[in-house]
């Protein structure tokens, strides 16, 4: 099995520090997208968590489409909001991204290590890769 890694070199988070970890690593038809923040440009968006929602989804979705994936791969999604009022904002978000395919999915509330609202992951599948 190949496992091919991507945006190991482009990894930065806040203040342009480089991270050490790949943006999204893709073995036997699997694509594991790492969490994203409501980043841009090494620093994060200020906004509500609609924004920084949006925001870090439409991260994950680019990482997916430039490792060949599409919107219809996405099979789970892991979310971390840091307050647990952000809950239905995020859904609303959320439900328009994925209303033609919903995938598989966690919530959940914790303090994040990025001083913002919302971190998002997602896996996505392909059978023609595997």
């Amino acid at each position: 099995m190949t496992i091919t890694r991507y945006g190991i070199d482009q990894s930065t988070g806040t203040g342009g520090q480089r991270l050490p970890f790949a943006k999204a690593v893709e073995a036997g038809g699997w694509l594991y997208v790492s969490g994203q923040t409501p980043m841009r440009d090494g620093e994060v968006v200020e906004g509500g968590i609609v924004e920084q929602s949006k925001l870090a989804l439409q991260n994950c979705l680019d990482i997916m489409t430039s490792a060949g994936f599409a919107l219809s791969d996405v099979v789970h999604v892991k979310v971390y909001l840091t307050d647990a009022r952000y809950f239905s904002s995020f859904n609303q978000v959320f439900a328009s991204v994925f209303a033609d395919a919903p995938p598989a999915r966690i919530c959940a509330v914790a303090d994040l290590v990025v001083d913002c609202k919302v971190e998002v992951d997602l896996t996505c599948y392909r059978a023609d890769r595997a």
